[in-house]
């Protein structure tokens, strides 16, 4: 896809994976709109000069306030990168039903119902695409965060339907699957974390190679072990 004139937006594009997003795709040339909820956040975003809606996507009226936001305006691109986890260890107490709910609610229903919301708008545009951030916990699950897992799995689901759906058509679908990224979700996990600005940067290469799918760094293994051994890569990553 060629990026430069192209409007996009981001969701959850004020900090992590999603801004480095912007920014990169910014600097081929695009008009991006970020979304996010914390004012200093979006405030920098502005500074960044991107155009930026203030949404909270874990709740419905978060949709639309975004919807709100575009008002008139047909994005080519829509890159659904927000997300979250919670906390949903019964061998360390009961999970928080309220913070499960939000996770389902961005990680999940909201990326169906912008793409629900939009799909007219970028059905008129002479090439678009979609983007679903989902995670290497998609191919297989960790212990640890089932629900976070479950929502992945059920948005990269989701996205291999739709790509079906939308064959021949001017919509590309694409899905990325990071890894484990040095993000502000993830300050609380050991062990090694891609820099967001890599991760960012494999995602972009593949919206503009028109892939199927970006499998970001380690992923790339995880992805080629469950071709062959779907066992295998359940049985490493559950431990996680």
């Amino acid at each position: 896809m060629q990026i430069a004139g192209k409007l996009v937006l981001v969701t959850g594009g004020t900090d992590g994976i999603g801004r480095q997003i912007a920014l990169q795709l910014q600097a081929l040339g695009a008009e991006v709109i970020v979304t996010g909820r914390n004012p200093d956040r979006l405030a920098r975003a502005r500074g960044d000069g991107f155009a930026v809606i203030s949404a909270d996507l874990t709740r419905p009226d978060g949709v639309e306030a975004v919807l709100r936001g575009l008002s008139e305006r047909s994005i080519d691109i829509l890159v659904n990168n927000a997300g979250m986890g919670t906390d949903h260890d019964f061998r360390v107490g009961l999970p928080d039903v309220a913070d499960d709910e939000r996770t389902i609610w961005l990680n999940l229903h909201a990326p169906i119902r912008l793409i629900t919301a939009l799909m007219t708008a970028l059905q008129t545009r002479p090439e678009a695409m979609i983007v679903n951030v989902t995670s290497g916990l998609a191919i297989a699950p960790s212990a640890g965060s089932p629900v976070y897992c479950a929502t992945k799995a059920a948005l990269r689901s989701y996205t291999q339907s739709l790509r079906a759906q939308l064959k021949g058509t001017r919509i590309h679908v694409l899905e990325a699957l990071p890894p484990l990224v040095d993000t502000a979700m993830t300050t609380t996990r050991s062990g090694r974390k891609l820099p967001p600005q890599e991760c960012a940067r494999q995602i972009v290469a593949a919206m503009r190679a028109n892939a199927n799918e970006a499998n970001v760094g380690m992923v790339r293994v995880l992805a080629a072990v469950n071709q062959v051994a779907p066992w295998l890569a359940r049985r490493i990553m559950i431990g996680f």
